[in-house]
């Protein structure tokens, strides 16, 4: 179940497991994206038995995670690199969820066909924060393909998430707030509305480094914003409602 290269890692999220390769772990942001998508940060959660698409899954860990707090929920995960696919998929069996969770190997363009098109309650993404070009290459490349857009750009996630969302479906997508600007224009040039915007500080009173931002297809005009969330007090512990988001005890 486990190759070269790989490590199994449990997540503290009940027996949730994942598989990651040894170079590349998932970060804060994409655990934030699932309790920001499941209700738990203040923001409008997904519908109760919501059919979830994730882009750009990477291991899994957005999908594992919200399967795990909403367990009304089912999700199909999508991403780009076949190995980090694969381990996604072994990762499910580990979970015992494939019943619940799917994974398909592909590129974002790729999701056509009536399977895909207007069946999706919500939609969450974590994609490449790095536009092309616009960062020096990780000499991972496996860091660099997770982190930098290659075939796909900022706006082909949003238009994809438009085409597979139901009217009225949710976006939740976590990013860098340097390209807020870009997030909030092309929702609304795609017919995705900004209804709720949350900044995430490493402590309180610093500049923020993660954004979440949920929109409603088809939606009104309207944005609210949410208190920012601190992820450590003034040491390195996580704040207190970092370690519910992570459910641990203090």
């Amino acid at each position: 179940m486990i190759k070269d290269g790989e490590r199994l890692d449990s997540t503290g999220f009940g027996a949730i497991k994942v598989i990651q390769h040894k170079g590349l772990g998932y970060g804060v942001d994409a655990v934030l994206l699932a309790a920001f998508a499941a209700g738990e940060t203040g923001a409008k959660g997904v519908s109760p038995s919501a059919r979830v698409g994730d882009l750009g899954t990477g291991s899994g860990i957005v999908s594992f995670v919200m399967a795990h707090k909403r367990e009304d929920i089912t999700a199909d995960g999508f991403e780009l690199r076949e190995d980090a696919c694969d381990r996604a998929k072994r990762a499910c069996l580990v979970n015992g969820l494939e019943e619940r969770v799917r994974f398909f190997n592909c590129d974002i363009s790729e999701i056509t066909g009536e399977d895909f098109f207007e069946t999706y309650d919500a939609v969450v993404t974590n994609p490449p924060y790095f536009k092309k070009s616009a960062a020096i290459p990780n000499a991972s490349y496996h860091k660099y393909t997770a982190r930098h857009e290659t075939t796909a750009e900022l706006e082909d996630f949003i238009e994809t998430a438009k085409r597979m969302l139901k009217p009225s479906g949710d976006f939740y997508m976590v990013h860098r707030p340097n390209r807020m600007v870009d997030i909030l224009a092309s929702m609304r040039e795609k017919g995705i509305e900004p209804k709720e915007l949350q900044l995430v500080v490493p402590r309180a009173g610093e500049a923020a480094n993660i954004l979440l931002v949920h929109g409603v297809k088809g939606a009104g005009e309207e944005l609210k914003l949410l208190p920012d969330i601190a992820v450590h007090n003034e040491g390195s512990d996580y704040t207190e409602v970092i370690n519910l988001i992570y459910e641990r005890s203090v």
